[in-house]
């Protein structure tokens, strides 16, 4: 029995949707012996479906390893889909191949985590910014180079750093320089994997509020990934919830924060900081470990770990269906 059911898109017609995923699943082969015989599969996306708006931010939350990083990158056509549909602006990409992949990648583009591994140290910055615009468009060196000048700027830099090296900035220099990358396109959709995990408090509300401001300039829609909850709220206007490759919560940012659902969520919730000093919040503790995704748990996936589990838990795999009004939960205490 399929884990997920479609989420219904809050509002809208069809024609609103930029992005549709439908029971996506990403598997990884375990081997094993000589003759590297499958022996088992790690579920790093085990069937999840979600539905993106035109101009929307779709927030990807959970702890490290639930599989929201996977699943941006099988999204995105950076590695294939196990199984599953993916629907960009109406076309279906999940098996698109050459230059019919190529065509379709010059509309989505992602922001990567780690701002030091995702520049070519031996680049200069304005070749690293106007290589996807060479690859894709025919330009003269002077145009290029007003072009990437003009990127570089609306991100927060010189022109002049045009001539430099990744290793002459800083980390959150560096992460401008990769969002001007995926910018250079001027595509429909970004990925933002983790944009600012990596870099210092200080720095992370600056390029979060440069997000929010090129999305206005842009037309941008967004599929923000990140664990840390207190982030996704600043940024998204609807978020997904996912454990151990299953999305088990989706809602407007507001409803989710304000009265979660799934047991999962309300742990995650409260272990946002409390600006009130006297206002007190109690804090659910999750025991034990996140299950292996290699052998996931039967019925529930979150049964292991859920302070409110039934023993039907053990046996019934719950779906995401709307449980309230634009709010989808996958959990048996909702019948």
């Amino acid at each position: 029995m399929s884990r997920q059911s479609s989420i219904a898109l809050e509002g809208g017609s069809d024609r609103d949707v930029l992005l549709e995923v439908k029971h996506l699943k990403k598997y990884y082969p375990v081997t094993s012996g000589f003759f590297k015989r499958k022996v088992a599969d790690v579920k790093a996306v085990d069937d999840i479906s979600l539905r993106l708006k035109k101009g929307e931010i779709f927030g990807l939350v959970g702890e490290s390893g639930c599989g929201k990083t996977t699943a941006g990158r099988t999204i995105l056509r950076l590695t294939d889909a196990t199984e599953g549909k993916i629907v960009f602006d109406g076309e279906d990409i999940t098996r698109l191949k050459g230059a019919k992949l190529r065509k379709a990648r010059k509309d989505f583009q992602m922001i990567f985590q780690d701002p030091y591994a995702s520049l070519n140290s031996k680049m200069m910055v304005g070749h690293i910014v106007d290589e996807p615009i060479r690859n894709y468009m025919s330009k003269s060196h002077k145009e290029l180079k007003g072009e990437v000048k003009k990127l570089l700027k609306r991100v927060g830099l010189r022109s002049e750093d045009y001539y430099k090296y990744p290793h002459e900035f800083s980390g959150g220099q560096r992460q401008r320089i990769g969002i001007a990358r995926a910018l250079a396109l001027n595509p429909k959709l970004i990925i933002a994997d983790e944009p600012v995990s990596a870099l210092d408090v200080s720095i992370q509300s600056q390029v979060l509020n440069l997000l929010r401001d090129l999305q206005d300039e842009f037309k941008l829609t967004y599929l923000f990934i990140a664990h840390d909850l207190s982030v996704v709220k600043h940024m998204s206007d609807r978020i997904g919830v996912m454990y151990l490759g299953n999305m088990v919560e989706v809602g407007d940012k507001e409803a989710i924060y304000r009265e979660p659902l799934h047991p999962y969520t309300q742990a995650l919730t409260s272990a946002i900081p409390n600006p009130n000093p006297l206002r007190k919040k109690e804090r659910i503790i999750l025991k034990g470990d996140v299950p292996s995704p290699q052998h996931p748990p039967t019925g529930c996936v979150f049964h292991t770990r859920c302070p409110v589990a039934m023993p039907k838990c053990k046996e019934v795999v719950p779906q995401l269906k709307e449980v309230k009004p634009n709010r989808h939960a996958a959990c048996l205490l909702y019948g």
